[in-house]
């Protein structure tokens, strides 16, 4: 997502990761990445269970999903197919050119 960050701008959206780790372990993660992205720290999974990410295999992650939600709050285009696992750049932006 960091090498593609730059077409979410160019599309006039925000990309936002959220991660099952701590706060600390999240913003080393990004340090570490030099992500330019958004990160939150998500580590009591209310926001992964929200949204209905949480690992099957391992309840204390999220597996790999991607949606793309209107600025109103609404969900225009979600992923959470665990056979596509990350979802292409080019499919994101294909569903964002929809909105």
């Amino acid at each position: 997502m960091q090498d593609n960050y730059n077409k979410f701008q160019a599309a006039g959206a925000e990309l936002i990761a959220i991660s099952s780790d701590n706060v600390a372990a999240t913003e080393q993660t990004v340090e570490k990445e030099g992500l330019k992205y958004v990160v939150l720290a998500d580590n009591d999974r209310e926001v992964i269970e929200a949204y209905n990410v949480v690992d099957p295999a391992n309840k204390r992650i999220a597996r790999p999903a991607s949606y793309v939600i209107k600025k109103d709050g609404t969900v225009a285009w979600k992923s959470l197919d665990p056979k596509v696992g990350r979802v292409p750049t080019a499919k994101i932006l294909e569903e964002l050119g929809k909105l």
